[in-house]
């Protein structure tokens, strides 16, 4: 340990080096359950790109793990510490060194929080479309480890869509470039990708080149309430189908609705067993929300709300936003689940979840961004009650499976992590397993970053 702190100090500042066991503990975590965490060595403050590297070199040197962290809002276990390792947060690395309106990009630090960023180019006019819930407190870097969406992805796609290169500081302290800053590109592998969703197991994003596009006019929304999930379900598909591009098409079932309403005091509709909410930006979104709440009638919708402004819209969509924390006030704790399935499959997901709720006698809430299949089941419990843990680790597994057996995946914006590492496996089957234990091993070959998380290698 004191051999450890000699060689940080000679490149970081005393501030930036964090010994106390008591602080340290602090760093422990992501926001995810069922996930060990260890206690970390130090934790590491770093500010610019030579001081990153000076960690990663000294970790080489004493062969040290390293977890890097962004706000540790991620809720797979990806941020976790290691017993000894070395924390690498990155939030001090807050800043935004570039905005161009011409050639419509942003460069920024790893630390830049996303809600920062999307006010900072909207007073340019221009649009930075990932949006995860978490956006006021989650960072661009954090963003990228997992390959985040969010809200509007049905129209304008996740994370991974909008990076178009990176700086990274690899495991020996060396300093990698990918990608590009044009339009177009396509000289050698994309790299780029390959660091998208890494979850900090293959590098340390220290820089990042981010797409923007034109602001959009102000979404008119809609909500539609329906009998059942499958009848919700089948909304989407003739949503879709007809060629409709909603900016938002989301999806809260009753247990959703009703812990939504006991926290905000809403007026949801209680009696509905689901409830859609879409929205369009385009230039007569009045005219495309008439169009789908008659596909959304034709489905077997009881009623459709238009929002008459924008205001009320952002009440609908405050009411999605809200989803995730008022089911965690049903019960001690919460298990997030992220299983992304074909639209097509999407009422089987909902209804199977609905099934293993009632096998596993346990609350679970889904709320979903329906427009592209990725739900977020999420199983309360009390973790205190040994019965109801086993159970609840048990229904989430089951919900995965349910998932695979849909052709879907186990995760579509969560990331792996420690959580979900043994599905990872099943999913991807042998060869894809050791083509990707190959990369990590070429590009960590000592296991030092974020090892144990998201493959065994």
């Amino acid at each position: 340990m004191a051999d450890l702190i000699e060689h940080l100090r000679e490149g970081l500042p005393a501030e930036a080096i964090l010994t106390d066991s008591d602080v340290t503990r602090s760093y422990a975590n992501d926001m995810a359950g069922f996930c060990a965490a260890g206690q970390p060595a130090v934790v590491t403050l770093p500010r610019t790109v030579e001081q990153v590297q000076h960690v990663m070199r000294t970790a080489t040197a004493l062969r040290v793990p390293v977890v890097p962290q962004g706000a540790r809002t991620g809720l797979s276990g990806a941020a976790n510490a290691a017993d000894g390792c070395i924390v690498l947060s990155l939030v001090k690395m807050d800043r935004i060194l570039e905005i161009d309106p011409a050639d419509r990009v942003a460069v920024v630090e790893p630390g830049v929080v996303n809600a920062v960023l999307s006010r900072a180019v909207a007073e340019q006019g221009l649009y930075y479309p990932p949006d995860p819930s978490s956006w006021e407190q989650c960072t661009i870097g954090g963003n990228i480890g997992t390959a985040s969406g969010g809200l509007c992805c049905v129209k304008y796609g996740v994370t991974a869509e909008y990076v178009l290169g990176l700086d990274v500081v690899l495991a020996d302290g060396r300093l990698l470039k990918t990608g590009r800053r044009t339009a177009k590109g396509v000289a050698g592998y994309d790299l780029t990708r390959l660091f998208v969703g890494s979850e900090g197991s293959l590098g340390v994003v220290v820089r990042a080149v981010l797409a923007l596009r034109p602001a959009p006019p102000r979404q008119l929304a809609l909500a539609a309430e329906f009998p059942s999930v499958a009848a919700a379900g089948e909304a989407v598909g003739r949503i879709m189908a007809r060629g409709n591009a909603p900016s938002l098409l989301e999806l809260m079932d009753g247990t959703t609705i009703r812990a939504v309403n006991a926290m905000a005091k809403m007026g949801l509709p209680e009696s509905t067993e689901a409830l859609l909410l879409a929205a369009f930006d385009t230039p007569d979104p009045a005219a495309d929300l008439a169009a789908v709440a008659e596909l959304c009638t034709a489905a077997g919708a009881d009623q459709v709300v238009p929002a008459e402004d924008a205001a009320e819209s952002e009440m609908l969509l405050q009411a999605r936003r809200l989803s995730l924390t008022a089911l965690e006030t049903l019960r001690p704790a919460t298990m997030i689940d992220d299983v992304c399935v074909p639209r097509s499959r999407l009422a089987a997901m909902l209804e199977g979840t609905a099934e293993i709720a009632r096998k596993y006698a346990l609350t679970i809430g889904v709320c979903a961004h329906a427009g592209d299949g990725n739900t977020h089941p999420v199983v309360c419990f009390d973790p205190a009650d040994a019965d109801e843990s086993r159970r609840a680790r048990e229904s989430f597994d089951a919900i995965m499976a349910l998932g695979l057996e849909l052709g879907g995946t186990i995760t579509g914006e969560h990331g792996v992590g420690v959580l979900k590492k043994e599905w990872l496996a099943r999913e991807l089957g042998p060869v894809g397993l050791e083509i990707q234990r190959g990369i990590k091993k070429t590009l960590d070959p000592l296991n030092l970053l974020n090892p144990g998380k998201v493959l065994d290698v």
